[in-house]
């Protein structure tokens, strides 16, 4: 990055003493290299208004003090930006933040320009009911749909396409299903049984939910076009939830379109000894001798 503009946004966990004693370290430290930057608590389903950075110094990175958690709605909310975004874990898992302990090492290579940058697939939703577009947003790592509290099948037609040319990819009977991104293929879709895909593919991951008479099998396919998603339960309760943080009720005869955002996420990498490979390794995805 360029000595004459160099700013950061930091967001960090919401009510997070931690997250707050560190956010001002690390502003201070940045203000003594000459670094802009705006603190900023993560707020649940909210945006950036309260962080309006100055006109003519707009913000070169975006850093997230949390849990995966956190990084995952800062990161949604933050698509639009088009900026990079790195993560410093504060959390369990850790899967998509790098380690906050050695801050100031990764911070360094930040400002020297050593870090690589790995683009995500993302999603884009919108819900039709009767025609009417109800719910719309972005996803990081999926959107489900699932039935409600009540221990019950529902009916789902999955279908791939433009509305005039769509083709039937398959039904089910199934608790619901998981459309996720190659980054998300490493949370709720491979609990579910869904296959591990590299996060820089350009491609959706179907996972259904412990589906009736396995009619419906987990499928890889190009984000190249749109995924319609239809409502045929008329029984049970029908719910949606996006990055297992936000929720919507679903009613007979929606129609969930899911398609490829037009912003991708753009992460920021520092660690010189972080494979993907490896980190499902370190991670407890498979074990590596």
């Amino acid at each position: 990055m360029s000595d004459e503009k160099r700013s950061f946004l930091v967001m960090l966990r919401t009510g997070d003493a931690q997250a707050r004693s560190l956010g001002q370290e690390i502003s201070d430290w940045l203000a003594g290299r000459n670094v802009l930057t705006t603190l900023c608590e993560h707020r649940v389903g909210g945006g950036l208004d309260s962080c309006a950075p100055p006109l003519d110094r707009p913000w070169d990175m975006v850093l997230v003090l949390g849990g995966d958690g956190t990084f995952i709605g800062v990161a949604r909310v933050c698509l639009r930006l088009g900026i990079p975004v790195l993560g410093l874990n504060l959390g369990r898992v850790g899967f998509l933040a790098e380690g906050a302990s050695n801050w100031q090492k990764r911070l360094e290579a930040l400002l020297a320009g050593k870090y690589t940058l790995s683009r995500r697939v993302c999603l884009a939703y919108e819900v039709l009911r009767a025609g009417r577009s109800v719910y719309t947003g972005v996803a990081v790592n999926d959107v489900v749909v699932s039935r409600g509290d009540m221990a019950r099948l529902i009916r789902l037609l999955v279908l791939r396409g433009p509305e005039n040319a769509q083709e039937r990819v398959g039904a089910m009977r199934a608790d619901g299903l998981i459309v996720s991104t190659p980054t998300g293929s490493t949370a709720y879709a491979y609990s579910a049984g869904g296959p591990l895909v590299h996060p820089e593919m350009q491609a959706f991951c179907l996972t259904p939910v412990c589906p009736f008479l396995n009619t419906f099998g987990p499928m890889v396919l190009p984000a190249d076009a749109p995924l319609s998603i239809q409502v045929e339960e008329h029984r049970g309760e029908v719910r949606m939830t996006v990055d297992g943080q936000r929720a919507f009720g679903l009613e007979p005869g929606d129609e969930v379109w899911i398609s490829r955002s037009p912003h991708d996420l753009v992460m920021a990498q520092t660690a010189c000894c972080s494979s993907y490979f490896a980190k499902l390794a370190n991670k407890g995805f498979f074990t590596q001798r």
